[in-house]
């Protein structure tokens, strides 16, 4: 979740078919408004003075949020020190057929204001997996852009515009109580594919489309078009060379990515989801072991459990959940080859604050092969890389209806995957970082 604009909250129900949490600061558009024209989930700013519900009669919905975040390394890294970062965010949702009477159909768009210096950048001299799911480049930046038609009832839908794949694909709702970006879109997809693949803070354009054979199956595909930079930013920062989400390009090739969800009783009776899919990218990729060499396409398989272990007595919410995702690509064109995370997350670990999440998560990236011979062949001083790992733990506390403290702890491995630091004494060290984000739905 990312992960269109309301913040990363704690879901509704610990495990649905598209997860309410996603790790990207914002989550999917939510029905802002019940039945009854009350709204179904508290903001802190209310109805805006009656606009809200007025604005909901014809099936608009205005959706506003801010995510704001510290991050500090007490040990490690690149230097030591603290960074700010801040995510605002504005959308708006509309309901045609409360509007203009065309039947299950809704258009949907929002925007960012991005502002801060970004940790795993100024801290960890840019480590595979940022600390951050909401870190990006300073800048104010449209984000999603789409039309969504819904067919046969809600068995299928196709929607179309700019996309995130990482809104509906690979995600995993107990892992979006995590901040670490991999939680959300992994490192596997986001050092693998082109530009990082569309996904925060660079959706694509793209087609996607939603079927539900069966109350508990889903199938789900998508194309995107191209390099998220554009076809004049081969080597480039795709952020940069699109710095304001307008550029909808189309060039380098497409992206197709699909994938199976299945929804039912795990262990115990609990309910949970499970996913199996792949993506296949066509175009030109470097070869790992000698760069100046391409290799056509690209692509890879992932898995995703999402599982609850245990519930209190008297609550279908509260409890312990499970996690596990793993992921693999060819060796030859590709920095990592082996991706997996996983973890435990408890829904109301206390009696006395049942809105409150805490969630333990470790993620592994393994440098492929043909990166690490590369590597041997320069022969020192160049290091040999290996892989990069994360461990951590995150308390998300409810405050308060549509406010969030979220304390962080982090201990990432091998920064960058055992590279050299910038600083000229050795590889970049292991380093523990401490986070503290605020959350509100304004």
């Amino acid at each position: 979740m990312l992960s269109a604009l309301a913040l990363i909250l704690g879901s509704s129900s610990a495990f649905a078919a598209e997860p309410a949490d996603i790790p990207v600061g914002l989550t999917e558009p939510a029905q802002a408004e019940s039945a009854e024209g009350e709204e179904a989930e508290p903001k802190l700013l209310g109805d805006l003075g009656g606009l809200r519900p007025a604005l909901a009669k014809y099936g608009i919905s205005l959706e506003l949020g801010y995510i704001g975040e510290t991050f500090g390394v007490v040990r490690g890294g690149v230097r030591r020190g603290a960074t700010y970062d801040g995510q605002a965010a504005a959308g708006i949702d509309i309901d045609l057929e409360k509007l203009v009477g065309w039947p299950r159909a809704k258009i949907y768009a929002n925007a960012f204001q991005l502002h801060g210096r970004q940790p795993s950048q100024v801290l960890l001299g840019g480590n595979l997996m940022p600390v951050s799911s909401i870190e990006a480049f300073p800048t104010t930046r449209l984000y999603r852009l789409w039309f969504e038609q819904s067919l046969f009832g809600d068995r299928a839908s196709v929607r179309l515009g700019q996309l995130g794949a990482d809104d509906e694909f690979i995600t995993s709702d107990t892992a979006g109580g995590l901040i670490n970006n991999t939680y959300g879109w992994p490192a596997l997809t986001g050092a693998d594919m082109r530009g990082g693949g569309p996904a925060y803070p660079l959706p694509q354009l793209g087609v996607r489309l939603q079927v539900k054979p069966a109350p508990d199956f889903l199938l789900r595909g998508a194309v995107f078009t191209g390099n998220p930079g554009g076809k004049n930013c081969p080597s480039g920062d795709p952020q940069e060379c699109d710095p304001h989400g307008v550029l909808f390009p189309f060039s380098a090739g497409t992206l197709w990515i699909g994938e199976a969800a299945y929804s039912g009783k795990g262990a115990a009776g609990l309910p949970g989801v499970y996913k199996l899919g792949g993506w296949y990218e066509t175009g030109p990729f470097p070869w790992q072991l000698d760069p100046a060499v391409s290799k056509r396409n690209n692509g890879g398989v992932y898995a995703v459990v999402d599982q609850g272990i245990w519930r209190r007595p008297d609550s279908e919410e509260q409890g312990l959940n499970f996690f596990l995702r793993l992921g693999g690509s060819p060796s030859d064109r590709n920095l990592i080859s082996f991706y997996a995370d996983g973890g435990i997350g408890f829904r109301g670990p206390f009696a006395s604050r049942p809105d409150d999440v805490v969630t333990l998560g470790a993620a592994y990236s393994n440098i492929s092969a043909d990166a690490a011979r590369a590597d041997r062949l320069a022969g020192p001083p160049t290091p040999v890389r290996n892989y990069e790992a994360v461990i951590e733990l995150s308390y998300k506390a409810a405050v308060r209806p549509g406010w969030w403290v979220q304390p962080d702890l982090q201990y990432v491995f091998n920064p960058g995957g055992n590279v050299e630091n910038p600083n000229g004494s050795g590889v970049i060290p292991s380093a523990l970082v401490l986070g503290l984000r605020t959350t509100l739905k304004l």
